[in-house]
């Protein structure tokens, strides 16, 4: 497999010019898998005027690099590609991108899923929502620790319901 890249970016990115730089002189691609994740307007109940979000740089990085690696050992794939925004986003702005390459589609759409179950819970990114009634932190959903468990991996993130 190339070099696996990720990108922690302030910028926006272009699909098109991703994929393209990703399967560049690999003729043994049979397959890209992607994934954009974008920001919503609304997000529990509530209406989302933009997010905000924050990271550990260099350490953000490398647990995204582990994760690529460890997406290299569990999939047949040729190649991995992360971009992950931080700062101020609108709703409708691309948020992230994991595009992966492999020799048949199967392998890239398994791989392609175990990075963003990966992601939302193991990457060290803070989300913060403004909406109607302030300024909030985005906690971390039990179905995003549900997702990533059925890979063997467990999470706990989420906080568990608390009675009373």
């Amino acid at each position: 497999m190339r070099t696996a890249r990720v990108s922690i970016q302030t910028e926006d990115f272009d699909l098109q010019q991703e994929v393209a730089a990703l399967r560049a002189g690999d003729a043994g691609v049979g397959a890209v898998c992607c994934f954009i994740g974008t920001v919503r307007d609304r997000n529990d109940g509530s209406a989302v005027a933009s997010m905000e979000l924050e990271h550990y740089p260099g350490m953000t990085e490398k647990a995204i690099e582990a994760m690529i690696d460890e997406a290299c050992r569990r999939f047949d794939i040729l190649g991995a590609h992360v971009i992950h925004r931080v700062g101020l986003l609108q709703p409708q702005d691309q948020i992230m991108m994991v595009a992966v390459t492999s020799a048949h589609r199967g392998q890239s759409f398994l791989a392609c899923e175990f990075l963003m179950d990966y992601l939302k819970t193991q990457a060290p990114f803070w989300k913060k929502e403004e909406t109607p009634e302030g300024a909030r932190w985005v906690d971390a959903r039990a179905t995003d620790d549900e997702a990533i468990a059925r890979w063997g991996i467990a999470s706990g993130n989420a906080a568990e319901p608390h009675c009373g």
